[in-house]
């Protein structure tokens, strides 16, 4: 009787601890147990700051192909408004989830803030943006909520930006939008904009699974938001999904040249056979300021993709 007392309070203990709005090391740990590379004290990946340089000159269905291709198909989300929408960026999520006010969760929210010393601890938008480092972009579900629903102003907008140095993606609203462009080093992707204030809402979950539109996102994630769209990479693929694109983008840009030049023949897409692929190396070399990845990497791939064409499945 007393094993069974002791593993009842276990049990409730920890599901207290997993109620509690900042999700745990150990929580998003086991959310990300495939990722052996570095991580913030919170537990998130940490994907390397050359990656998110090199995850801006990728294009959107080249990072789609390659996601699909690996089984992730809810990773993008479209129709954004944005402070800057022709100023794409990249970084790394930090999540957060809202849902309506519901007083007996919001009491307990903010007697959770007061005990943690947050400041304000009775409201809660702003917790989220304590725990932002640079290279971070924040990332939140409002349920698509506008009017009542804005997430930010111009004074949170300042605080993201000099957490971040980088921008947010919100699945909701934001109001002070003409203050909020003159941020230096900022930029937000958002749904809607609106003269309202945040009311009748909650933040329920920092750096938990959220839901972004159509697209799923985890806390690490590399989120790269550009005019198409935004798209969350699984920090465990983003260097071979950029690498791929990268490649990618490599045989475009060659293909293209010989369409522009007439030397394609009828082959507008295609015909990569062991002539233009040799053809192709030589040109990429020609032009060693079109090469993101190292020698070593795209000698790989090209030996990858030449025996692919070989060999096909």
């Amino acid at each position: 009787m007393k094993k069974s007392i002791a593993v009842l309070v276990l049990a409730l203990a920890a599901g207290f601890a997993a109620g509690q709005v900042k999700q745990t090391k150990a929580q998003i740990m086991f959310y990300t147990a495939d990722w052996h590379g570095d991580r913030f004290p919170d537990g998130r990946p940490k994907i390397p700051d050359d990656l998110l340089k090199r995850a801006l000159d990728v294009s959107t269905e080249d990072i789609w192909d390659y996601l699909r291709e690996h089984g992730y198909r809810n990773q993008f989300e479209g129709n954004w408004q944005a402070l800057h929408i022709d100023k794409p960026f990249s970084g790394r999520a930090l999540t957060a989830q809202y849902m309506p006010s519901r007083p007996d969760v919001a009491k307990a929210e903010a007697a959770e803030g007061k005990a943690e010393g947050r400041i304000p601890w009775d409201n809660n938008n702003s917790w989220p943006i304590e725990e932002l480092t640079q290279g971070d972009v924040y990332v939140a579900d409002g349920y698509g909520k506008i009017v009542d629903g804005t997430l930010i102003g111009s004074n949170l907008g300042n605080g993201i930006a000099a957490h971040t140095h980088n921008g947010f993606v919100f699945y909701g609203g934001i109001r002070d939008e003409a203050e909020n462009r003159e941020i230096p080093d900022f930029n937000g992707f958002y749904k809607g904009y609106d003269p309202s204030y945040w009311q009748q809402e909650e933040l329920t979950c920092i750096n938990c699974s959220i839901r972004i539109g159509r697209a799923v996102v985890v806390p690490g994630d590399l989120v790269i938001a550009n005019r198409e769209g935004v798209i969350f990479v699984p920090a465990i693929l983003a260097e071979d999904a950029i690498s791929s694109a990268e490649f990618e983008s490599l045989m475009d840009a060659y293909n293209f040249e010989l369409n522009q030049e007439g030397k394609n023949g009828a082959q507008f897409e295609g015909g990569w056979n062991a002539e233009k692929f040799a053809g192709f190396k030589k040109w990429v070399y020609a032009h060693p300021d079109k090469l993101k990845m190292s020698r070593a990497e795209f000698e790989s791939m090209y030996k990858a993709r030449v025996e692919a064409m070989s060999h096909p499945k």
